[in-house]
């Protein structure tokens, strides 16, 4: 089951010369950028780790692109997404978010469910990764 969270997650995995493109086309526009990691996609775990802080003030592509490597090569079977946040409002707004990085195997979400009173039936996702296994051990 492939993740499909922020933008170009229906797309096959964007190539590292199409990243590098996303990447200017968000400093061109003055947004500063950020990388996360996680081994829950989990739809409504919307904070992942930080790799580090956001990288407002590097301006040049290149840097940014090699930190997307240092990632990649620490956490090689995480989730990565590069966030780009927009302060001209005085307020650090997620403008876009994109996947860099999965893991080999993505095992997906099964839906579980939960009877409740009067016949109430209730529904919740659950990630298969994380049912047996504890964090950094999921995939």
């Amino acid at each position: 089951m492939r993740i499909t969270q922020g933008t170009f997650s229906f797309l096959p995995d964007l190539t590292n010369e199409q990243i590098k493109k996303q990447v200017e086309y968000c400093l061109d526009k003055n947004w500063a950028i950020g990388i996360e990691y996680t081994d829950d996609p989990h739809p409504r775990n919307t904070y992942w780790e930080m790799f580090g802080p956001p990288m407002f003030d590097i301006r040049d592509p290149a840097g940014i692109m090699q930190e997307i490597e240092n990632c990649r090569n620490t956490f090689t079977s995480h989730y990565i997404r590069v966030t780009a946040f927009d302060s001209s409002q005085g307020v650090e707004s997620i403008v876009m978010a994109f996947i860099v990085n999965r893991p080999k195997i993505e095992p997906g979400f099964r839906l579980v469910r939960h009877e409740d009173k009067g016949r109430t039936v209730r529904y919740s996702i659950e990630s298969y990764a994380v049912q047996a296994n504890p964090e950094g051990a999921r995939y």
